[in-house]
């Protein structure tokens, strides 16, 4: 069975994890009254916290099921190098940070969802969401950049 499948769900994951990451900052960044916050985060949070969640394990698991059909997992633990396997390492490393940022992010969130942050969650918050943000378009890039070449 060819990877059709696999690469038309994970662009849709994409899609879905990219689009409400760029909704989301938007929200942040436009959104300066912070009695109309109180009233909107604890309702979009939860939602699209649980949305992104099943985006991302659908980008984990179609990226790892093509990165296996094509034979590349082998290459990634050698010191073998390529276009293709260079970008591939790149974006990874990327996806592990944004990994890892991601669940910083999403714990602050479940546990302040109805409660005032400190200062110090604020702070973490705002900046994994920036964070995030970011990360997203590098990993994009690279995705882009991987296609291209194959």
């Amino acid at each position: 069975m060819g990877m059709g499948w696999a690469l038309h769900i994970h662009i849709l994951a994409a899609i879905a994890w990219i689009g409400g990451s760029i909704f989301m900052f938007a929200l942040g960044v436009t959104m300066t009254d912070k009695k109309a916050q109180k009233a909107v985060y604890p309702h979009i949070g939860p939602i699209f916290g649980y949305f992104e969640v099943v985006a991302l394990m659908f980008l984990l698991g179609t990226g790892s099921y093509m990165i296996t059909d094509y034979g590349l997992i082998e290459l990634l633990f050698t010191d073998y190098h390529s276009e293709v396997i260079d970008a591939l390492r790149i974006k990874l490393w990327m996806v592990l940070v944004l990994l890892i940022v991601t669940v910083i992010h999403f714990v602050i969130a479940l546990k302040t969802n109805t409660k005032e942050r400190t200062r110090m969650e604020h702070l973490v918050s705002r900046a994994s969401s920036m964070l995030i943000f970011f990360l997203n378009l590098f990993v994009l890039h690279y995705a882009m950049v991987i296609r291209d070449i194959l």
